[in-house]
């Protein structure tokens, strides 16, 4: 499509299951908002959409391990994600939810178009069943060892390890995550979308009328799909959560999360057209529109196989343009988990960076996922920060604003005469839009976001070649030239940072007194962005350092969180063999007191302990040092194995044994009495 009329853009749905995190960030939401951000200055026809995905087995599960109400779930965290997107500026034009009413009969109308159609293919089919719990297992409620890479935590859908969808049946030794029970089959009857019948029509559209457009890590993920030879898939569920279908004897059943989720597109537009004044139809039923989905990589089979598959069976929709999927992002070396709580939450990166949103965005965005899995660390991060947006963008900035109100009372000084340098700034001024552009417009939002900052670095670079502040004791007319031509880059900047750094724009824009008429085309093709006598305001740093104290402290989180995970998944080591009474009474264990410790010379773990155990003082080596300095140690009363054989280690002989227990982060503790007690009494 070429010149498309209007725009409909969407962005995955997410689980309100639980918050957002800076995997979303990264993988769908700043990606679609660079997009949609960029169209509106270009003077668009822009629907950016999106909502909270509230059905599906993720709700009911997070309800029955919180011991509440799925409603009382969704509302929760359909408020913690929608003022996150609200905070870090994702510019929807419409958040709705699924459990809107809206959205119920959107959905129950469009499986109905098909039911009626004979598009579905009604089955009886053997499903897993929990006895105990009386139900059906929906997918999330089956897990088991995945049968293609022998992941043995797969869910009943989709293994998160490896990426790869399948039934629960399909699972080898599936549990309930219910009760912990095997489950067994039972006879239920459910409606199916033959996606065989679409595989001819996919693999044309796809693979062959999108192989020079769409993302390599895209097609390969279809491909592999339709070369696997596509097959029916299940529209409804047994669950008691979610849209009833609506159809006789389908008691309940509801539609199947993942066919009545991207609906959820079509019946968020509805809202806001219906808000707007607009006719919804024109963004979902004319071909002059342009659709393009923004997802992660799990979600590449529902939106490039299923969804298109459901749109061309009901017959009256466009499909996606283009689906540009990004891959994972990984946190410090390891894979984000919402479960083990491995991950930066929106919500609380903002109560440790205030008014900081715009760092987290261009550091999400320079470092986005878009080919491959990529790593996000707090390290990357600071340097970003410094040595990018405070030391490049805020500094060309602060000396532009700092100088004109020193010099001219802020008020934009007259060109002169332009010098070579000043045309060749001004001349590459005027290629930044269209270079940006076509970045975006490939999706390649890494690249763009580069692009901006080398506008910044022209300035920098600009300011630092012609040094003003030396011109002006000798040439005052030429330094009225200079801050001009400098003025027009920071103008730009305001402008052509905005899909990337909105707050920063916004802040910008107001240091410069400018609103939001300069556009996104008027910097290749005015002349001039500031005029001369403009008046701008006094300079406000956009960016401040972060010190190594701040970082430290969120790396200390994260390592606190893993530590805490290592100690929740420690296996407990199982009971040894059984002793008889006779062999416990053989063991002689008292209660004694540290009188003395030292290390061990060349000894990493060792001290040598001085102890007395009531009948006498004896030394004993203890492997203890990398848990405990000795003088913190003097006093201790401990737990001593007395009557253990004499050893020699390292030179000493240790005539005993310090009965220890590890900590959760991993650390040794004194098994002891919990009150003071005479040395030489028997533990029995």
């Amino acid at each position: 499509m070429s010149t498309p009329k209007r725009y409909t853009i969407t962005a995955a749905l997410p689980y309100t299951n639980g918050p957002i995190h800076i995997g979303h960030l990264a993988g769908v939401y700043v990606p679609g908002d660079i997009y949609a951000r960029y169209l509106r200055q270009r003077g668009k026809d822009v629907t950016y959409i999106c909502g909270s995905d509230e059905h599906g087995v993720a709700i009911p599960m997070r309800a029955k391990k919180e011991g509440v109400t799925p409603q009382t779930i969704i509302d929760k965290y359909n408020g913690i994600i929608k003022q996150s997107f609200e905070d870090f500026g994702i510019s929807f034009d419409n958040y709705s939810r699924t459990s809107a009413e809206i959205h119920h009969k959107t959905a129950s109308d469009f499986f109905t178009k098909l039911y009626n159609d004979g598009e579905f293919i009604e089955e009886v089919t053997q499903q897993l069943y929990d006895e105990e719990a009386n139900q059906f297992l929906a997918d999330r409620f089956v897990i088991g060892t995945c049968p293609k890479c022998g992941n043995e935590e797969s869910y009943g859908d989709q293994c998160e390890k490896c990426g790869t969808s399948h039934n629960a049946t399909d699972l080898i030794n599936p549990k309930s995550a219910i009760t912990g029970n095997v489950p067994t089959l039972k006879e239920t009857k459910h409606w199916f979308l033959p996606l065989d019948k679409h595989e001819a029509f996919l693999r044309e559209w796809i693979l062959e009328g999108h192989k020079n457009d769409w993302k390599p890590n895209v097609l390969g993920q279809v491909k592999s799909w339709i070369d696997d030879g596509l097959r029916p898939r299940a529209v409804t569920r047994d669950l008691d959560w979610g849209i009833p279908v609506p159809v006789e004897n389908a008691d309940g059943k509801v539609l199947y999360v993942w066919f009545d989720a991207p609906i959820g597109y079509i019946s968020s537009t509805k809202e806001w057209a219906e808000r707007e004044g607009k006719n919804w139809e024109d963004y979902w039923k004319k071909d002059d529109t342009k659709l393009v989905h923004f997802i992660g990589k799990d979600n590449i089979v529902f939106h490039c196989i299923i969804f298109p598959a459901m749109l061309k069976a009901h017959g009256d929709y466009i499909l996606p343009e283009n689906v540009p999927a990004n891959e994972f992002l990984n946190l410090e070396g390891n894979k984000l988990s919402t479960s083990k709580n491995w991950a930066v939450w929106l919500h609380e990166y903002l109560e440790d960076f205030p008014n900081q949103q715009d760092v987290l965005r261009y550091t999400l965005t320079a470092n986005a996922p878009e080919n491959k899995d990529n790593d996000f660390t707090w390290k990357d991060f600071q340097a970003k920060n410094n040595n990018e947006l405070v030391a490049i963008f805020g500094n060309f900035i602060n000396r532009v604003v700092v100088l004109t109100n020193k010099y001219y009372n802020g008020l934009v000084p007259a060109a002169g005469e332009l010098s070579e340098e000043d045309e060749n700034a001004l001349e590459q001024l005027k290629q930044f839009p269209d270079v940006i552009a076509k970045s975006i417009e490939r999706y390649r939002f890494r690249e763009a976001s580069q692009e901006m900052m080398n506008l910044a670095r022209l300035g920098n670079k600009y300011l630092a070649d012609e040094e003003p502040w030396k011109v002006i004791k000798e040439d005052e007319a030429r330094t009225k030239t200079i801050m001009n031509v400098a003025l027009q880059i920071a103008a730009a900047l305001a402008v052509l940072s905005e899909p990337f750094l909105p707050f920063t724009s916004t802040k910008l824009k107001s240091i410069l007194n400018i609103d939001n008429s300069l556009a996104w085309n008027d910097v290749a093709e005015k002349d001039v962005l500031l005029a001369e006598n403009h008046q701008v305001n006094k300079a406000e740093l956009l960016f401040s350092k972060i010190e190594d104290t701040t970082i430290q402290a969120q790396l200390d989180k994260l390592e606190a969180t893993k530590k805490a995970n290592e100690a929740e998944n420690k296996i407990v080591e199982p009971q040894k063999d059984t002793i008889e009474f006779d062999d416990f009474t053989k063991m002689d264990m008292r209660v004694g007191t540290i009188l003395e410790a030292e290390k061990v010379a060349k000894a990493k773990k060792l001290l040598k302990l001085k102890v007395d155990v009531g009948m006498d003082v004896r030394t004993i080596v203890s492997g203890i040092a990398e848990s405990f300095k000795p003088e913190d140690i003097i006093g201790q009363q401990v737990t001593v194995l007395c009557n253990l054989a004499p050893r020699k280690i390292r030179g000493v002989e240790s005539q005993g044994m310090i009965l220890m227990t590890d900590t959760p982060d991993g650390k040794l503790a004194f098994v002891q009495p919990s009150e003071k007690v005479k040395n030489g009494e028997f533990i029995a």
